[in-house]
């Protein structure tokens, strides 16, 4: 009877969250017409509307049509539609091509979207404990889609010469900017990754991705991290001082992406001291953590600073015992935007010096599903923390979040660290 209960709880516990991310990436929608969430304004970024199908196709897929008897799909067309890149599920549309699918309507795949909740819904108390572990799965994937739903809009929305605001906030904090100071970390041989069945180091707890595990021994040599992130007034400082010009302080590969891409500043900055942003054009504020820039423009700004990247290891041991529910992370629906004072999670992403590669003794999930994050171990660098378009509760110090090395249209920081 006792584990009956506990049953019970789970199933309603998870109930609760599964309807409430629903929710809010349908909120996250509402502001839009048809028209907005169907532009796709670069290969890397993808439409709203995509993004409101494909987390609903990844539940109708592998919950509902595989473990649900009877279950009939809502549109046998969709699958091909929606799909992102999972071989195992077959030909897809070309990913280019997304800002193309004009049909369906915002509508129909917002009543789409409503059929599979009800259908979910109705099965959740007579799934076995695997499938429920594949909600769960589908909520943390849906919740990383929340976050590229508001980097992609943010892009959309920067190639309209009008420059249209998702929203609206209010005035830039403008604190006074936090000296920058060094936190001893520790040296010898230390634990990093996921704990066996939970995602932090009390074993047992939390999600965690197969990325994540297992938790393996990392050597640590003497080094230090910076107290809080490069700000918007530093980098303008780094800008100041010829930081684009000067090849010394780049890699080769990146001094050849900034001759070739002709960049002079981050990502949505203009020459005039503002930047876009979901709220429109705004000053930028000097005391913000700077965001939206690449691998290789953190990499020389640490160069230019006297300083390097922190490895990953460092940085999951510096802030293992940080709470990673506090900080600027998304709480509701709206406009973000990074802001001063943060801690280490949340307003930016980190770039580590550290390649996105198996941990030792790593194992994809089973299924179609282990393609989730395996099959892109190559060529991606790992980013730390959390950003303002994280939703709050899904990040933590072992999280390995990946991009290549030029990617900028996230909300992608800089912390420092130095050898001591």
């Amino acid at each position: 009877m006792a584990t009956r209960r506990h049953a019970e709880q789970l199933d309603t516990t998870l109930s609760a969250r599964l309807a409430a991310t629903r929710a809010l990436t349908l909120a996250l929608a509402a502001p839009l017409s048809d028209a907005d969430a169907t532009v796709q304004p670069n290969p890397d970024a993808s439409p709203a509307k995509w993004h409101l199908a494909h987390t609903t196709w990844f539940f109708e897929t592998f919950v509902l049509r595989d473990h649900v008897p009877g279950y009939q799909l809502h549109d046998e067309r969709f699958p091909f539609l929606f799909n992102s890149y999972y071989e195992g599920e077959g030909e897809r549309h070309v990913r280019a091509k997304r800002g193309l699918i004009s049909r369906p309507s915002l509508d129909e795949v917002r009543t789409w979207r409503g059929a599979v909740d009800a259908a979910l819904s109705a099965a959740l108390s007579s799934l076995p404990a695997p499938v429920l572990a594949l909600i769960e799965l589908g909520i943390q994937h849906e919740q990383q889609h929340q976050e590229l739903f508001l980097t992609d809009i943010l892009a959309t929305f920067a190639e309209n010469p009008i420059e249209p605001a998702y929203g609206a906030l209010g005035p830039a904090a403008c604190l006074a900017t936090e000296p920058l100071t060094w936190l001893p970390g520790r040296e010898g041989v230390v634990e990093i990754g996921a704990a066996p069945g939970g995602a932090s180091t009390k074993p047992g707890t939390g999600f965690a991705f197969d990325c994540e595990r297992p938790r393996h021994r990392a050597l640590l040599h003497p080094y230090a991290i910076a107290n809080r992130c490069i700000t918007n007034g530093e980098w303008a400082d780094f800008i100041a001082d010829g930081g684009y010009e000067a090849p010394s302080h780049w890699l080769s590969e990146g001094w050849d992406w900034v001759q070739r891409e002709g960049i002079k500043a981050p990502l949505y900055w203009h020459g005039d001291g503002s930047a876009f942003t979901l709220a429109g054009r705004r000053e930028v504020d000097r005391s913000a953590p700077v965001t939206h820039v690449s691998l290789f423009e953190a990499d020389a700004f640490a160069r230019w600073a006297g300083a390097r990247l922190p490895t990953e290891a460092e940085w999951e041991d510096a802030f293992a015992s940080a709470d990673p529910r506090l900080g600027h992370q998304l709480d509701r629906a709206g406009p973000v935007l990074p802001q001063p004072g943060g801690g280490p999670f949340g307003d930016g992403w980190q770039w580590t010096a550290s390649a996105f590669l198996p941990y030792p003794g790593f194992a994809p999930a089973a299924g179609t599903v282990g393609e989730y994050n395996g099959k892109f171990m190559s060529g991606q660098s790992v980013l730390k923390g959390a950003s303002c378009a994280t939703p709050r509760g899904h990040s933590r110090a072992s999280y390995r979040n990946f991009f290549p090395p030029a990617a900028r249209w996230q909300f992608t920081g800089v912390r420092l660290a130095q050898d001591r």
